[in-house]
């Protein structure tokens, strides 16, 4: 008789909640942390759309245990959060000194996750670099410092808590740290060829020379892990890609052969099949740099699992002169004149969840890497405006999970994607980069004058979900121990209140 094939994910699936180190924890000046490039960035007139910055954020450097409090709460499996680099070598470089009392406070984090049966999921680059090293010799435009420096972090971070995590991420999001950062010139270090923005910067450059310099810093750190460390610690190493999935707007041969690959193929493809792609070569020319074969060595399988972002589908039309875009036109508005789904806070997000069950099946079939949703998530539209009381029943959230899990579970089970973890965006509100803090992607919402933390009815659907879509390991309880009711979550306002007396 055949083996019954379940219609669950696996016991060992992990899922949880991400964040950011800029995003959540503040107390930018304490215990020797230097800056980072968002800390000055964010506090230049323009620059984030409430005018707020980044020094106090959800203040989760001082809050962190109420934090885990509230992950056991929810009964997660795993932890994603990034660290912070200025926090462990407060001026960046490979000679600079390293600073212990960073050391000690993600040394803390990870000690409590393990101590509440909470598997961390580290980002070791989530768009902070060392201030110093943007002053020093220009950041990430400068590959032969910038590599070996990264690399150094890495290493640092892999010998301080590497016999306890197990999952590690180089990089979050490459295409956003080059495009958004030098040439958009809306995030940090904000270079662009718009004058209006920055007063340097090369938008036709810039951008590809940062990506490039990003993947072999990757590489390389990829590579160190692997031959010093993997044996010894038993952990996997890769880096997440954002990337959302895109559909022809309608039937005609235009837009049929324009699907963009562009923000999905430019680094997964270097990095899982060894070359950049066609599209991309034809489009640059020489702008495009170009791998040396020992690079090229380095790079190619450098990333055992795919780490995937994604949060919407566009529809894509000939005739854009976008580059980062693959030169094609985004757009949610179909022929007809409807929406491809439900308008979220953020122009660029719509809820459409068939494009996230065809994603998944789309990378692996490419790749034939395992993947690992490390983002996804949703922003109601004007939440921020709303009263907590109606902010708290975030029903548009609710459904865009309620379709993204739904597509999971199907390309698991249906399509044999494998699939081994996926987590939520975000934990909680917190502050969104160039959005400040009125966007608020979070199924916990923050009150951010007194720090108060109120479970949304999305963190309440996602744990049930979640508790309900995986085998039960019968061998042992729940991987984050005992946790409350889940279906308390959402109405329990007074959640963390309880928890800090």
């Amino acid at each position: 008789m055949a083996n019954k094939i379940s219609s669950r994910l696996p016991k060992d699936f992990l899922w949880g909640f991400a964040t950011a180190s800029f995003q959540i924890e503040g107390s930018t000046q304490v215990d020797g942390r230097g800056k980072s490039i968002w800390d000055d960035f964010s506090k230049k007139p323009g620059k984030t759309l409430d005018g707020r910055d980044g020094d106090v954020a959800t203040d989760s450097y001082r809050l962190w245990k109420d934090d885990l409090d509230l992950l056991v709460s929810y009964g997660v499996k795993s932890y994603r959060f990034s660290i912070a680099w200025s926090r462990i070598i407060p001026l960046g470089g490979r000679n600079d000194p390293v600073n212990e009392a960073g050391i000690r406070f993600y040394s803390n984090l990870i000690d409590n996750l393990l101590a509440r049966g909470i598997i961390p999921f580290v980002t070791l680059y989530h768009w902070d670099l060392p201030q110093g090293l943007e002053d020093r010799y220009g950041g990430w435009l400068n590959k032969e410092e910038i590599v070996k420096d990264y690399v150094n972090y890495a290493k640092i971070c892999f010998e301080r808590f590497g016999n306890r995590v197990k999952n590690w991420l180089t990089f979050n999001e490459p295409w956003c740290i080059s495009v958004h950062g030098y040439g958009h010139g809306v995030f940090a270090p904000g270079r662009s060829s718009d004058r209006t923005r920055c007063p340097e910067g090369d938008t036709s450059t810039e951008p590809w020379l940062v990506g490039h310099n990003v993947i072999l810093a990757h590489a390389y750190a990829s590579k160190l892990y692997r031959e010093e460390f993997k044996q010894a610690q038993g952990g996997q190493i890769g880096i997440t890609l954002n990337g959302d999935w895109a559909l022809p707007y309608d039937d005609s041969p235009e837009s049929a052969s324009r699907g963009s690959d562009a923000d999905l193929l430019t680094f997964a493809d270097p990095i899982y099949l060894g070359h950049y792609p066609e599209y991309l070569k034809e489009m640059l020319g020489s702008r495009l740099p170009t791998f040396t074969a020992e690079e090229l060595h380095v790079v190619k399988g450098s990333s055992e699992f795919y780490g995937m972002n994604t949060y919407t589908t566009n529809l894509c039309m000939a005739g854009g002169d976008n580059e980062f875009q693959g030169k094609v036109k985004y757009t949610f508005t179909r022929p007809d004149g409807t929406q491809l789904g439900t308008q979220a806070h953020c122009a660029w997000l719509q809820d459409y969840a068939p494009g996230f069950r065809q994603l998944l099946n789309y990378l692996y079939k490419r790749y034939r890497k395992p993947i690992y949703v490390t983002e996804n998530g949703f922003a109601v539209k004007d939440e921020n405006n709303k009263p907590v009381e109606e902010a708290l029943s975030d029903y548009d959230r609710v459904h865009y999970f309620q379709g993204t899990t739904s597509s999971l579970l199907s390309a698991v089970v249906e399509d044999g994607v494998d699939i081994r973890g996926y987590f939520a965006w975000s934990l909680m509100d917190n502050f969104e980069w160039a959005d400040g803090y009125v966007t608020r992607f979070g199924v916990t919402y923050v009150d951010y004058e007194t720090q108060k933390r109120y479970p949304k009815d999305s963190a309440r659907f996602v744990c049930q979900w979640f508790k309900e879509n995986i085998e039960k390991d019968e061998s042992s309880e729940s991987a984050a121990g005992p946790s409350a009711p889940v279906s308390k979550l959402a109405d329990d306002a007074h959640l963390i209140d309880a928890v800090r007396a």
